[in-house]
């Protein structure tokens, strides 16, 4: 439920007239687009913008994955937490672009996901698999038929391989969408009109497309400025994009883009210079295709539907001027003649009853109270109600049993019950509807205005979920057996803001596993092998979930649900002797949580300690992205400069270019950041490893680095490789994926003075989250004492 405050910000957001006018501009024109990428934040928001409330067209968007796989400016959120952080993110730009999601991906778990950066198309697709994705495509296209689409990117070298593979896969299936012969059950065949290639290249900070685009064939062009706004259809396109926050999105452009280049692929031979050209844009065009008895309606609704954009913002006359278009298109609703348009008028009627329900001021909110209640729980779900009449109906995807309606002021309420037996709400939404309708609980809405029936829907303020009844937490989640390891049990505490009852930890066998009021005491089996062990913690004899709440201001709170187990990795791993740590976080890795794990001597420094003496610490590890994130830090290098001349060791994890690093200033000697990203990474998290100083300190001791280090990487091994750097820097490392040239960048140390400065743009932070041996075992060396 939205507080009072966040209630009345979004009702300031989203005016009352300003969402008449976007629903009476769906109404202009009668086609489809469809924009094909690969992750959350890829649309082409300001093309989009122009299409949607310039054109009048449907827009919709197909991801592929939920860009699990990013990087996140925002917060702790990583891989299916993030997934979940950037699916809202794309609802938020959705609503903003009044566009609707079709998500082809379904999270990590899916074999379509967001797996990290790729260089190729072939990998990504064969990591996919390539049929699976067309499929889905192909089923899309089906099943929302769009007249044109248009991938965001070129498939060309130097391009993201997750957008290259989009791009292919979205032209293949456009032509199995069409063949009859491609079986899809539920859906017949449909066929994309036109496909167009953007005619601009993708290349930037981060990619480097190698061959130019193609010619413009046509352009798409904003006609002027939004009418009830007054704002440039590009700079709407950032309005939408700034709800990618967790990837830096949102830009202010003094110069908003005013046009944006095609190049037609697929469709009609010839010029054209408007992309609707040769399409049934609106229903007047579509008379003009249909004649006799359809055409007289048809240019009745049309008319029906100018004389309602002209009268805005007059709601009395938009309402009598959509009653006339609603009339017009009922006479022909049932003729099966008109079955291959049928879908654009039913979409019309709908986009119709949304319009006249604004018109008439029925703008209802809903909640839920709770909104994630779990199995066998109960809630309420509440709708505003108005001065005007109106029916509620509730409508459940998930199994609930809804009870009747209990009128009270100027609110309708309705008793829910949740199934005992239900499962929990899946994590990620396999779409989103503009029209509303969508969670697993929405309310239908009815209403008589000037003698008709009309009909819409109305999304929950905060999605409804079923959720665990119980979230646990096991502290420490992970335990870290090293090279010292004896065999005194381990102890882990169990919490929970609510009683545990029955709560049991599964050990392998041989093991023992004692419940203790605090939690559980827990003797692995001896002597113990090396390797990772996972012991599920189950409640009552189901599964435990730890559900972990995730709250930004601009997509509100929802949360991240993870089966619980203890892990215990058991490694020969050994601490560097007096390593006392200063970790600087800037919120984008857990790597002073691992270090602790590890055993070693870690202490945070906010603000006020880095700020205070340092020099009782030997090393200071300055986490991934920090320099950009925490202004103290930018403001204390030529501080660490001095620690580090005086003997100190600074780590430095893996930065952009753009997170505060200025190559003279922000490192103890220069080091810049290769830019483009992708000519500086290696994305092969199996890519050979050449130890160019296989004797150097960092690479012997206290544990000695070889090949079996390397093994079991997830994702990738590094990026943002430095690509230039003092003379007083060693590479140690080269490494470099198939058919390129080494990169020796991703782990370079320099003395200076009497300490030492160590650079690594490996991802170490993500293998100890994968609990990869070697990450730890590379870690401990990178901490030593200078």
């Amino acid at each position: 439920m939205l507080t009072a405050s966040e209630r009345l910000a979004r009702q300031k957001s989203r005016p009352l007239l300003v969402e008449l006018h976007r629903a009476l501009t769906r109404l202009i024109s009668t086609l489809t687009m469809m924009n094909t990428g690969a992750h959350p934040d890829d649309e082409q928001s300001g093309m989009l913008a122009t299409m949607r409330f310039g054109y009048g067209m449907r827009i919709i968007v197909a991801c592929s994955t939920r860009g699990e796989g990013g990087q996140n400016s925002l917060g702790p959120e990583r891989s299916g937490a993030l997934g979940v952080v950037r699916s809202r993110e794309m609802e938020e730009a959705a609503r903003i672009l009044d566009a609707d999601i079709a998500w082809l991906g379904h999270g990590p778990d899916d074999p379509v996901h967001d797996f990290g950066f790729s260089k190729n198309g072939v990998d990504t697709l064969a990591r996919w698999g390539r049929e699976r994705i067309i499929e889905r495509l192909v089923i899309a296209y089906r099943r929302d038929k769009p007249d044109i689409v248009i991938p965001t990117f070129l498939d060309v070298p130097g391009q993201h391989g997750h957008h290259r593979a989009m791009t292919e896969a979205a032209e293949v299936a456009i032509a199995l969408a069409a063949d009859p012969a491609y079986l899809t059950p539920g859906l017949d065949p449909w066929a994309v009109a036109k496909y167009y290639l953007p005619a601009w290249s993708g290349g930037g900070d981060t990619y480097d497309d190698e061959v130019p685009p193609p010619n413009a064939s046509v352009r798409v062009l904003a006609p002027g400025l939004d009418m009830p706004t007054g704002a440039a259809f590009d700079a709407i396109g950032e309005w939408s994009r700034a709800y990618h926050a967790s990837q830096g999105m949102g830009r202010w452009k003094n110069a908003p883009k005013t046009e944006w280049p095609l190049h037609l692929v697929r469709g009609p031979l010839g010029a054209e210079n408007d992309i609707r050209q040769n399409l049934p844009a609106t229903l007047g065009e579509l008379a003009d295709l249909l004649p006799g008895p359809h055409a007289a309606p048809l240019r009745a609704a049309q008319s029906g539907i100018d004389a309602a954009l002209r009268a805005f913002p007059d709601r009395p006359a938009i309402t009598t001027a959509l009653l006339a278009a609603a009339d017009a298109l009922e006479i022909i609703a049932e003729d099966e003649t008109l079955a291959p348009h049928a879908h654009r008028l039913a979409r019309k009627r709908a986009e119709i009853d949304a319009a006249l329900l604004l018109a008439a001021g029925i703008s209802p909110i809903a909640w839920a109270e709770p909104n994630r209640p779990a199995p066998g729980g109960n809630a309420t779900l509440n709708i505003s109600i108005g001065p005007e009449p109106f029916a509620t109906m509730p409508v459940a995807k998930a199994p609930l049993h809804i009870g009747a309606a209990v009128a009270g002021d100027s609110v309708v309420s309705y008793p829910i019950s949740v199934n005992s037996q239900a499962p929990l709400s899946g994590l990620y939404a396999p779409g989103f509807s503009s029209l509303g309708g969508n969670g697993e609980l929405s309310v239908e809405i009815e209403a008589v205005i000037g003698g008709r029936s009309v009909r819409g829907n109305v999304d929950l303020e905060e999605p409804f979920s079923v959720g665990s009844a119980q979230s646990v937490t096991l502290v420490p989640e992970t335990i870290i057996l090293g090279s010292s390891r004896t065999a005194d049990p381990l102890r882990v505490a169990i919490r929970s803001p609510s009683p545990i009852t029955n709560a049991v930890l599964i050990g392998p066998a041989g093991w023992g596993v004692m419940r203790s009021e605090a939690g559980f005491t827990i003797t692995p089996a001896a002597p113990l092998a090396n390797g990772l062990y996972r012991l599920p913690l189950m409640l009552d004899g189901r599964q435990a979930y730890r559900q972990t709440p995730i709250a930004y201001p601009h997509i509100g709170r929802t949360q991240f649900v993870t089966a619980q187990a203890l892990n215990v990795l058991a490694l020969d791993l050994t601490l560097p002797e007096a390593a006392r740590i200063g970790y600087v976080g800037g919120g984008s890795d857990r790597v002073g949580v691992w270090l602790r794990a590890m055993g070693l001597n870690v202490t945070d420094l906010h603000a006020a300690a880095l700020a205070g003496d340092l020099s009782e610490l030997t090393t200071i590890v300055v986490g991934t992205l920090a320099f950009g994130a925490r202004s103290d830090l930018a403001a204390a290098t030529e501080k660490l400069r001095d620690w580090v001349e005086a003997g100190g060791h600074l780590l430095t994890l893996y930065h952009r270019p753009s997170d505060g690093w200025t190559p003279d200033t922000t490192p103890p000697r220069r080091v810049v950041i290769g830019s483009p990203s992708l000519r500086w990474r290696v994305t092969d998290p199996t890519a050979p490893v050449d130890m160019l100083a296989p004797k150097h300190k960092l690479l012997t001791g206290p544990n000695s680095i070889g090949p079996d280090d390397w093994a079991g990487w997830d994702k990738e091994r590094g990026l943002y490789f430095a690509s230039d750097w003092d003379g007083a820097y060693e590479p140690l490392l080269a490494m470099h994926d198939a058919g390129e040239k080494p990169l020796t960048g991703a782990l370079i140390s320099a003395p200076i003075g009497n300490g030492r400065h160590t650079h690594t743009s490996l991802v170490l932070h993500h293998q100890l989250d994968r609990l990869v041996p070697g990450a730890f075992r590379l870690l401990a060396n990178l901490v030593q004492p200078a």
